[in-house]
């Protein structure tokens, strides 16, 4: 907590006052394809900047075109060398994140780096199109199917390339509060026990889960890509719209704790890019720093179980769109 009030640098040399200009800065991305998710606004949308900054080809993944579009012109009004291309993805439909993986792969280009950063955040209770709670179903199992979808490329890019490639979910510090048995495998979808703050938590922990196994999986493989996960910090953006009103009372009473949006992109640049994480896999980093997450984010069996139901879940629904 220090730490974090301080601005103390840690082991990496960076903290939680480090942007991500200053975490990248000497990096040459070039040779670099990177989808993010939600890359239009917020972090995700700084986190786009400075990639494009760092020469790198990225590819926006956005609901909403118009501004993912707007988003582009304003970053090439500031860098007009910055390559930058937008193709349209709701992570909650599974229909959707089918279609946007279609539509990458038919580009025939290399895939280096995926950020899974969109998200919803302590929206009320909600079915996905898929029937599928949706903070559940956009933070984890759209980044879960997606993942799944480009891992071929993303394998077939680092073998062809020699260059390692690197995932980066965006977890959080709420995976702390989540359900007791860590996911409520048996009653994902119940109305009646939903608790927007719990569910949120649930999901990120998912993020952790899923980083963590597919790490597992890959290194078993000798894949030659890492998986990771981060929790950005306390910024106050778009994904807080369902709780601005509390939140702007929490942040009076808890200022301190809070970054502004360089701030915040900084880890998601830093794993992402950084020279010194080459081979690190399965961690999980805050302010630039690695961090250990709790107990049920660590436990390997609860990682498997998730792997399963996760891809049960895209059957079923597989199933029911192809009727």
């Amino acid at each position: 907590m220090l730490r974090l009030i301080t601005g103390i640098r840690g082991a990496s040399g960076f903290g939680s006052a480090s942007t991500a200009e200053e975490v990248t800065h000497g990096v040459d991305a070039a040779a670099l394809t990177v989808i993010i998710t939600g890359g239009a606004s917020g972090i995700g949308l700084e986190t786009t900047r400075v990639l494009a900054l760092r020469k790198a080809h990225v590819i926006v993944a956005a609901r909403n075109m118009e501004a993912a579009n707007e988003a582009k012109q304003r970053i090439l009004n500031e860098n007009r060398t910055a390559r930058i291309d937008i193709l349209k993805l709701d992570l909650s439909s599974l229909k959707s994140v089918k279609a946007f993986a279609d539509n990458f792969l038919a580009l025939n280009l290399p895939l280096n780096i995926l950020i899974n950063n969109a998200g919803i955040m302590f929206c009320p209770f909600q079915l996905s199109e898929d029937g599928i709670e949706m903070q559940f179903a956009t933070n984890h199992l759209g980044h879960f199917y997606l993942t799944n979808l480009l891992l071929d490329k993303m394998k077939e890019t680092a073998k062809s390339t020699g260059i390692e490639g690197r995932i980066v979910n965006l977890s959080s510090v709420a995976h702390l509060v989540c359900p007791s048995e860590g996911i409520r495998f048996h009653n994902i979808n119940d109305k009646n026990s939903y608790q927007d703050k719990v569910a949120y938590g649930q999901s990120k922990l998912a993020n952790l889960l899923h980083a963590n196994e597919l790490s597992r999986r890959l290194q078993e493989e000798g894949a030659n890509i890492t998986v990771n996960s981060v929790h950005p910090g306390l910024i106050m953006t778009n994904l807080m719209r369902h709780s601005a009103f509390l939140m702007r009372i929490l942040r009076v009473f808890t200022c301190l704790l809070w970054k502004n949006v360089p701030q915040g992109a900084a880890t998601t640049c830093y794993v992402a890019l950084h020279p010194s994480l080459k081979g690190v896999t399965g961690k999980y980093f805050s302010d630039c720093n690695e961090y250990k997450p709790s107990k049920l984010a660590r436990d390997e069996v609860l990682a498997r179980n998730l792997w399963d139901f996760s891809n049960n879940l895209i059957n079923a629904s597989q199933k029911i769109i192809d009727k």
